[in-house]
């Protein structure tokens, strides 16, 4: 559908900035008056990683005036695989201040403001107010709904973005105009059923693929030409190279911008998403030991059964000495049980911590009540006990 310009033009453009939109300038759909809403917008990204970092450079590069950057991680060498705003001297600083020096050097007109925090249900009203629109570059649920209810709530819109292997998807959210989030998604998935990026990984093209399709819809809402994706659902296969649309409507029902809502205030998205069931939770409660632990176990000789519940490209990567890859699926069919040995201890492993915690419940509910798990994973041991190996 044709929507209005979100955004109002600005006054003017300089000589110098005529210069460098000149290719915009040329595009009748553009043309002066759309740079000129380019130059008056403020978008806020959220995440300068896979997706922020492409999208943050187009915008940039596209002439948006204002760019938000909420991120209060650290750059880390596995970064760099696919998070292209930031280089190898940029490791251990902060991504939003690596962001903003990327920024600089590609369009220096560009203000900048850094949001270094985590963002929640406290902070998001006053963080997203001041912009025009968001674009959502997070790789886990309880943001994604909690950037999606503060939108909608503030009467934004906002361009969303995921990624996963191979596959990307993309839309644009505006409960003035469409469907929101929860129209889609109206519950998070089972705690542990989707794989973050950190577990199943990425390809890093991939991120540009999906980051430039977000700043496209962004600046099509922004200056109002074209057909933004409101409404639709697009995805795309890297594999087969093949996109397609499917349309999204508006649920009349939703709990967030439906008919009648039910959802007039942000939440605890957290526990709304459940990121590990009450079952792991409580099956960890007690039985969890730090890598110094297991470690301390090794030395002292205890008799106890080492379990990785990674899949195996994960284990080829890095693992711990003594361990045997069941993967967690195995644990969570059963199938797992008839491999483990009766008589000894069980100690599961995963990368962090999480999967090891679904598997430890599904075990102690077989009848392995003794088992335990490791807390923080592999990256623990490598970080805390041997820092010669590697991390992911």
């Amino acid at each position: 559908m044709s929507l209005p310009p979100l955004v109002e033009p600005a006054d003017e453009l300089t000589v110098d900035e005529v210069r460098r939109y000149s290719r915009h300038l040329i595009i009748p759909d553009v043309g002066m008056d759309g740079q000129k809403r380019l130059k008056n917008s403020k978008v806020l990204v959220v995440g300068a990683g896979g997706l922020g970092s492409p999208a943050l450079l187009y915008l940039a590069a596209a002439g948006v005036g204002t760019l938000g950057i909420i991120d209060f991680d650290a750059v880390d060498e596995s970064n760099l695989q696919r998070q292209v705003i930031h280089g190898q001297s940029d490791v251990d600083r902060s991504k939003a201040e690596s962001a903003r020096d990327s920024i600089r050097e590609v369009n220096p007109n560009v203000e900048v403001v850094l949001h270094e925090e985590n963002l929640d249900s406290e902070n998001a009203f006053r963080i997203l107010e001041p912009y025009d629109l968001i674009i959502d570059g997070t790789d886990n649920f309880p943001t994604r709904y909690l950037v999606n209810d503060a939108a909608v709530l503030l009467g934004k819109p906002y361009v969303w973005g995921s990624i996963y292997r191979f596959d990307g998807q993309a839309s644009v959210f505006w409960a003035e105009h469409g469907p929101c989030y929860r129209c889609l998604y109206p519950e998070p998935p089972p705690p542990g059923m989707v794989p973050s990026c950190a577990e199943g990984g990425v390809l890093g093209v991939l991120c540009a693929s999906i980051g430039s399709i977000q700043v496209n819809e962004a600046i099509k809402v922004l200056a109002g030409f074209g057909d933004p994706l409101v409404g639709r659902l697009m995805i795309y296969d890297a594999l087969e190279m093949n996109y397609r649309t499917v349309k999204v409507r508006k649920d009349p029902e939703c709990p967030l911008c439906g008919k009648n809502p039910t959802v007039t205030e942000l939440i605890d998205y957290e526990a709304f998403c459940g990121q590990v069931s009450d079952d792991a939770q409580q099956a960890a409660a007690d039985s969890t030991i730090t890598a110094p632990e297991l470690k301390q176990m090794m030395d002292n000789g205890e008799d106890f059964y080492l379990v990785d519940v990674r899949e195996k490209h994960e284990y080829d990567i890095v693992n711990i000495p003594g361990s045997v890859l069941i993967p967690k699926g195995e644990f969570l069919s059963g199938e797992a049980f008839g491999k483990l040995p009766q008589d000894r201890k069980l100690v599961l492993h995963c990368k962090s911590g999480g999967r090891s915690a679904e598997a430890l419940a599904a075990a102690k509910e077989a009848g392995f009540t003794d088992a335990q798990h490791v807390g923080g994973g592999v990256l623990a041991w490598a970080n805390q006990v041997d820092t010669s190996l590697p991390t992911y």
